[in-house]
């Protein structure tokens, strides 16, 4: 008996000690990637305008929103010869198809109750606008609560000329003073796209898609396929055409502000999606990265596979900490985090305190915006459960639509970031 708890004391131990080297290594990783995305290296920017765009936009349901996303589309600040605009209209049982139409859009209308879902609708649409037989070099992607800097189509065409294929513009927030739960969802992203995206770009490495500001080379598309159909279409697709090879770039300059929930239900809701739509794709392709990484020698496949673990990550940070919580448990396994210098996770520590705070000065967020940190943790804690869940329905696909009401024009924004400097 006595060499049998022996033998589950050591098997205890060794988990622990693996739990705790995945905890530092990953945990490090972010630590260093977001130094370096605290600066911006220089990017070309005189290109004229060649490239030829369809910008499209999956709309399920979203009269309130598509007419200003629409007219603001309209007004980018590209040449008109250069770019149309199309609208799936999916599934709708309201005016969506309607005021699509009349504030100036190519809309298609379509209809199917088996594969519903941004994703389907997506690969549907694409497929009407080659039939087409126009000459488009790429397509940019918007969803239909969304609005665009004018300059959207003049920096995804400078990353077309430089030879990119696949990017993705900076997700800004289009009502990030509505509730707390908005300003702290826009000060996750403002967080993500400076420390990580950006970071990711200035490494080289492949960033990845976010669902909307995406533009894809025309080539791709029919090379790759779209194919991407599960509740994150964007992570799938970011991560098949990097088993092509083909990365993911980075246009910071290139906005898009995106309509975040208002309320923590609904927020939380949408997290769930993402959380199940990451483990999915995460079980089909991130073992595959490693491999490809391993094969080509090359760190990108290896970052690729990382994001696809953050989920899990989370669990088994949750899950070690549990475990030490329990005191009479702790004589039973190494810890290796008492071997670290002292001033290492104190360093860290104050970084992860920090960083939100300096990407939100680097990007020169309105000071407005500052205040959602006090609520902050909490929005960042809340995804534990959410992951939990996400991962206990990770086999479920069914698409949950997320209402978008705030219906705000570009000019509006304009004149809110004049009036909060």
């Amino acid at each position: 008996m006595e060499a049998y708890t022996d033998i589950l004391a050591q098997i205890f131990n060794v988990i622990m000690i693996a739990l705790q080297i995945i905890i530092m290594f990953v945990t490090f990783y972010y630590f260093t990637l977001s130094l370096i995305g605290m600066r911006r290296k220089p990017e070309k920017k005189d290109y004229a305008p060649v490239n030829r765009f369809a910008v499209v936009v999956a709309a399920h349901n979203e009269e309130k929103v598509i007419a200003p996303l629409v007219e603001n589309l309209k007004r980018l600040d590209y040449p008109p010869e250069l770019f149309d605009i199309f609208v799936v209209a999916d599934n709708c049982t309201d005016k969506t198809a309607l005021l699509a139409r009349k504030a100036g859009a190519t809309v298609f209308q379509r209809y199917n109750n088996q594969k519903r879902g941004k994703g389907y609708a997506l690969e549907w649409l694409f497929a009407k606008v080659f039939a087409l037989n126009r000459p488009y070099d790429a397509f940019v992607i918007f969803d239909a609560d969304n609005l665009v800097k004018e300059n959207f189509l003049r920096e995804m065409n400078n990353k077309l000329c430089e030879g990119e294929k696949i990017i993705q513009g900076y997700i800004d927030s289009k009502n990030p003073y509505d509730t707390w739960v908005t300003n702290t969802f826009s000060i996750a992203f403002w967080l993500m796209n400076r420390l990580i995206q950006l970071a990711r770009f200035n490494l080289g490495i492949s960033n990845t898609l976010a669902g909307t500001g995406m533009c894809i080379s025309s080539d791709v598309l029919k090379k790759v396929g779209w194919g991407a159909h599960s509740l994150t279409e964007d992570l799938e697709f970011t991560m098949k055409a990097l088993l092509y090879g083909i990365k993911t770039s980075w246009a910071h300059d290139a906005k898009v502000y995106d309509e975040k929930p208002l309320t923590f239900i609904q927020s939380c809701r949408q997290r769930k999606r993402w959380a199940q739509g990451q483990f999915d794709v995460a079980g089909r392709y991130l073992l595959l990265l490693v491999i490809k990484g391993f094969r080509e020698r090359k760190w990108m496949y290896f970052d690729a596979a990382l994001h696809l673990f953050q989920p899990y990550f989370t669990m088994i940070g949750t899950t070690y900490l549990i475990i030490q919580a329990f005191s009479f448990l702790q004589p039973f396994y190494t810890n290796l985090f008492y071997y670290l210098p002292w001033v290492i996770w104190q360093v860290i520590s104050a970084g992860v305190t920090i960083f939100p705070l300096i990407a939100l000065y680097l990007d020169k967020i309105p000071w407005k915006a500052y205040w959602g940190m006090i609520l902050y943790p909490v929005f960042m804690y809340s995804w534990i459960p959410i992951i939990f869940a996400g991962f206990i329905h990770r086999n479920r696909r069914e698409w949950s639509h997320t209402r978008h009401t705030r219906s705000i024009r570009y000019d509006e924004i304009v004149e809110e970031k004049v009036a909060s400097k």
